[in-house]
């Protein structure tokens, strides 16, 4: 946890005699900045960002109720304490300092003795704070670092064996999220590849997650049938599940001997199929139910052969919904578009092509939730 003597203060007084006086009572304590005006203050708190703000109101230019609603406004010192000092003392005034962002509020003239005191409460509550945001922050690094390794990242080996090639990405809005992706080995001549979108964001969508992939991957290896693998994954999951989450889940199995490929949909958005030499289409179209809600589901199989040079596109709805700054969402003619637009490019470069394309389009708005990619394209023969 900071200590108090490393703690910096920004005094903001157009008065240089109170600026005096709080400098002579608080410099042996905690480090200074100092500013006589609202404009100066706002400038130093971006260059050098404190750890509390003491504040007076009336100043000349920005008065101290703007200038705390600017500093609530900028990122550096959104949750940095901010304390008024101020001679107007009526009621109204206070509850204009607080309805503008303010912890606390003194009225002049005060003793310093008590500033010293509030200070030191201010400061110890911040400090605080952010060790318990660095904690959290930490142990979300180590689940993201666990969920991630949870997915594959290289596919040499199945590329080898079953003559595809593969290419994936996963971004989670925050630290964690509930997308998820696999590519299981199943046989020798049995592959089986999934993607799947849990509801909500953050810690409970990552934990469902992890239940999800994993009995996903049980599945794959016991059950040959991609509807039936969704059929069980649904009992297993709706058999327990207090929090009442669910899953929308896209199971596919190829089979290397015959090229063919075999799909079940619980609720997932439609993949693109890009056919060597023809437009991109839906490979799809039944969307289906989701995973979880009750026990007992059927899913239907839709079955495709593929051809050397034919490529197929798995992702999650960050992609077909992400919003720009406008307001105007990506959608899935634009989808359709852009992903045809990628075909006769190796599996990797579709994926990338495609979070290019949509990055392009969100241009920089905040993504409004977890984006995965999987693209895999047939090259040949398999080898294993």
């Amino acid at each position: 946890m900071k200590k108090l003597s490393d703690c910096r203060v920004l005094l903001v007084d157009d008065a240089k005699a109170n600026l005096d006086i709080l400098v002579e009572g608080l410099k042996a304590d905690h480090k200074l900045s100092l500013a006589l005006n609202g404009e100066m203050a706002l400038q130093i708190a971006i260059r050098t960002p404190p750890d509390l703000v003491l504040l007076d109101i009336v100043m000349p230019g920005l008065d101290g109720y703007e200038v705390c609603r600017r500093l609530r406004q900028m990122p550096e010192t959104a949750e940095v304490p901010i304390m008024f000092l101020s001679s107007l003392e009526e009621v109204q005034n206070k509850t204009l300092g607080f309805e503008a962002g303010a912890n606390d509020y003194l009225t002049k003239p005060f003793e310093m003795l008590e500033v010293k005191a509030r200070v030191r409460s201010l400061l110890k509550a911040k400090a605080y704070s952010d060790a318990v945001k660095e904690q959290m922050a930490s142990e979300l690094r180590v689940a993201r670092e666990i969920q991630m390794g949870m997915l594959p990242h290289d596919f040499a080996a199945v590329e080898h064996d079953y003559g595809l090639s593969f290419g994936a990405v996963l971004e989670p809005a925050r630290e964690v999220g509930g997308d998820l992706y696999g590519v299981c080995s199943a046989g020798p001549k049995r592959l089986v590849v999934f993607m799947g979108d849990v509801s909500g964001k953050g810690i409970p969508a990552s934990m469902f997650m992890v239940r999800a992939i994993s009995l996903a991957q049980l599945l794959s290896r016991e059950v040959a049938e991609p509807e039936r693998i969704l059929s069980r994954l649904n009992d297993e999951l709706a058999a327990d599940n207090p929090s009442g989450m669910f899953v929308t889940f896209l199971c596919a199995t190829f089979d290397s001997g015959s090229r063919r490929l075999s799909f079940a949909n619980a609720g997932h958005c439609r993949p693109v199929l890009l056919p060597f030499g023809e437009p991109a289409r839906w490979a799809v179209k039944d969307l289906g139910t989701a995973l979880g809600f009750e026990p007992g589901l059927e899913f239907e199989r839709t079955e495709l052969s593929l051809h050397d040079g034919d490529a197929l596109i798995l992702y999650s709805d960050g992609v077909s919904e992400a919003f720009n700054g406008h307001e105007e969402c990506y959608g899935n003619e634009r989808l359709l578009v852009d992903a045809g637009a990628l075909s006769g490019q190796s599996a990797a470069a579709m994926t990338s092509g495609l979070l290019g394309k949509v990055r392009a389009f969100v241009a920089g708005a905040p993504p409004s939730d977890d984006i995965a990619i999987l693209s895999l394209k047939m090259n040949g023969e398999a080898r294993g």
